[in-house]
């Protein structure tokens, strides 16, 4: 099963407007190994120190570290499966650096003895930065999806005003929704609360001049609870 450095287990329960933004944020980023279909089937002997830590306790380890890597932002999408002592990392990364630190923070993590790395990082294009900051104003400025920002609509200003005088930088945070952009072409990650939020998401994502496709592969919470 593909973990998400974001991923927590999530109550039912915690459907109240005034707790709404954090329970959403709190439970996002988890797709599934079939969305990807990248990781590489890697076999190998795990040595003494891997079989004195249970699973659990890798995918808790990794987890922690993964999110401690302070550029992690909202053009990223890292997800993560443990098969004994290997961990594959899987996703996109809007700058290599991130890809580097990933599998640099990974590698401390209790019981990893081997890391495959299929993060790809994403090619640099001015075009595919508009269609970006253009595809994250209209979502997260959106009356229903600005619950889905760490810090709401306010958050999100502050985020473009910053854009300006930090160009080539790029909103970081538990963002529920990612957005991926490879030559022109868009895709959505993350969870979201409800599938008219999930297909509000992919109408605000298409009405961004000059995008060639949008591929919506957002999950709905109450979906991904039934799935387990």
């Amino acid at each position: 099963m593909l973990q998400s450095p974001c991923q927590t287990d999530a109550d039912p329960r915690e459907t109240e407007l005034g707790d709404e933004r954090m329970n959403t944020y709190s439970r996002v980023l988890r797709i599934s190994l079939l969305s990807f279909g990248m990781l590489a089937v890697v076999s190998g002997a795990t040595n003494a120190t891997a079989q004195t830590v249970t699973p659990e306790e890798t995918v808790r380890s990794v987890r922690k570290m993964l999110e401690r890597l302070p550029y992690y932002g909202v053009f990223d999408f890292i997800v993560f499966r443990v098969d004994r002592g290997a961990v594959y990392l899987a996703g996109y990364s809007f700058e290599g650096r991130l890809k580097m630190d990933a599998e640099a923070t990974t590698k401390r993590a209790s019981g990893v003895d081997e890391v495959a790395n299929k993060i790809e990082v994403l090619p640099a294009s001015p075009n595919d930065d508009r269609i970006r900051w253009e595809t994250f104003y209209r979502i997260y400025t959106d009356d229903f999806l600005s619950r889905y920002a760490p810090g709401g609509e306010f958050g999100v200003l502050q985020d473009l005003r910053d854009e300006r005088h930090f160009p080539g930088m790029q909103p970081v945070g538990p963002y529920a929704i990612h957005i991926i952009v490879r030559n022109g072409r868009t895709m959505l990650l993350g969870i979201v609360q409800s599938a008219a939020d999930r297909q509000i998401a992919e109408v605000r994502a298409r009405e961004v001049t000059g995008v060639f496709e949008v591929e919506n592969s957002l999950t709905v919470a109450r979906q991904e609870r039934s799935a387990r």
